[in-house]
């Protein structure tokens, strides 16, 4: 017994020492950064800015990948079945992270289960606004237009199973109104046909929307989270605006194959946390009004799992689906 117990420790002290070894050394090539929305979107904007930092805190290059489809699934789908070396890794928002697993009824993998978590960005919430064309200054008068005209209305989101996506579908179903879901490959591209009218309101994020609301060219009504954009500190939250208990943020963060080591998570993880506290890629998320919340891989990994949970009561109250 004892010739076993020692024949484990040794075990356990090479493998710490194997690890250890494997952490100093890594990395030493390319890391590939995928990004599973398209160019041009928030996620891919940060991605890329969360790929320069990283770069440079390692010292090797991080290689960004657009891999779109499926409301961002596809994109994370290749990173859980990719190797588990710390060489492919995922920067999303939290659909393909949690909302995706309870959305589609067959998701290819699970964000729980599947990926290791690497770090948490923060959170940013989105912004409903409208077209000057639609009469309404306010949720109130929205509200009571979409009542008196059931059907007539719809809303643009960056995609199927987005942020924006749900934050229209909850307030459709906490204010019992009734709105037709525009989704688009996305913000880029939704705000586009806001702008000219084609579709009469939007849920989107401030970096999309703000300096056309500054214009004049769209109209605020509220925002979606607890408490008011720094941005627009005259516009309320939509609880304060009328519908009590209302809240939907979106979340960023990188994720690793499951069964990528621990070592090499904890680096990425203290890599990434640096990139988070200073920077470009904090400049650029504070511009957008992002609350920065850096987590340990551990406090990632319990929040992640905490979402996927929220999100399966969410889709269940509007009853949204994507396939």
């Amino acid at each position: 017994m004892k010739r076993l117990q020692r024949f484990l420790a040794a075990s356990v002290a090479l493998l710490m020492a194997g690890s250890a070894a494997m952490a100093q050394d890594y990395p030493h090539r390319p890391i590939r950064l995928i990004v599973p929305y398209p160019a041009g979107g928030i996620t891919d904007v940060l991605g890329r800015l969360y790929a320069q930092q990283l770069s440079a805190t390692l010292g090797q290059p991080v290689i960004t990948e657009n891999r779109t489809g499926q409301a961002g699934s596809i994109g994370i789908d290749h990173v859980a079945k990719s190797a588990p070396d710390g060489y492919t890794l995922g920067f999303s928002a939290n659909g393909p992270l949690a909302s995706n697993y309870a959305l589609f009824k067959s998701l290819s993998y699970h964000p729980g289960a599947d990926l290791a978590p690497v770090a948490r960005l923060g959170f940013i919430q989105n912004i409903l606004a409208v077209h000057p064309s639609v009469p309404a200054q306010n949720l109130s008068e929205l509200l009571a237009l979409l009542r008196a005209n059931p059907g007539k209305y719809s809303f643009a989101s960056g995609g199927n199973g987005t942020a924006q996506h749900f934050s229209g579908e909850l307030l459709k179903s906490m204010a019992k109104v009734e709105m037709a879901h525009v989704p688009y490959r996305g913000e880029a591209q939704s705000i586009n046909d806001v702008l000219g009218g084609q579709v009469p309101i939007t849920f989107a994020t401030a970096s999309v929307v703000l300096p056309h609301i500054q214009s004049g060219r769209l109209r605020a009504i509220a925002v979606t989270s607890k408490t008011r954009s720094t941005s627009l500190p005259d516009v309320p939250t939509i609880t304060e605006a009328g519908v009590p208990g209302y809240e939907l943020v979106a979340w960023f963060g990188a994720v690793a194959p499951k069964g990528t080591p621990a070592p090499l998570l904890e680096k990425l993880n203290q890599a990434s946390n640096q990139a988070i506290a200073s920077g470009p890629l904090a400049e650029r998320f504070q511009a957008i009004g992002g609350i920065s919340a850096p987590a340990t891989t551990r406090e990632f990994g319990a929040f992640i799992k905490e979402e996927i949970d929220k999100w399966a009561r969410i889709v269940k109250l509007t009853g949204a689906t994507l396939d």
